[in-house]
């Protein structure tokens, strides 16, 4: 996951510590040291090299990534992935062959997730 959206380099560090700025979660989600970790790995090194400084930068990559992430793209993946799970293995029970394909459909996914946050509070079981 970190590796694709955010390179363990100089450049990924730089552009993902501009985003977080720009959305208003370094501060927010980052502890000091954390912030200052990557403020000197950014100032020393081009690529890190060390697995033991990649495993804790991943952490914090991590954590930096979720911050950022969207309320819809955080609900598609807490709510509507494992709801449309639920549905297509019920369909399925029920004889509906293409319902496997709806566990991996995005819009689906994203249609069900849009549905949970505009649901009325006081229907919610």
């Amino acid at each position: 996951m970190t590796s694709k959206l955010c390179p363990l380099n100089r450049r990924g560090l730089v552009m993902l510590r501009v985003k977080a700025f720009r959305r208003r979660v370094w501060f927010k989600t980052l502890s000091g040291m954390e912030r200052g970790l990557i403020n000197s790995v950014i100032k020393v090194v081009d690529k890190v090299r060390s697995t033991l400084l990649a495993k804790v930068l991943t952490s914090i990559v991590k954590k930096l990534l979720t911050a950022l992430e969207s309320r819809v793209t955080r609900m598609m993946r807490e709510v509507g992935q494992p709801l449309a799970k639920k549905i297509s293995l019920i369909a399925q029970s029920w004889g509906n062959k293409s319902a496997k394909e709806w566990m991996t459909n995005k819009g689906f996914t994203q249609f069900l997730a849009v549905t949970t946050m505009n649901t009325l509070s006081s229907f919610k079981a």
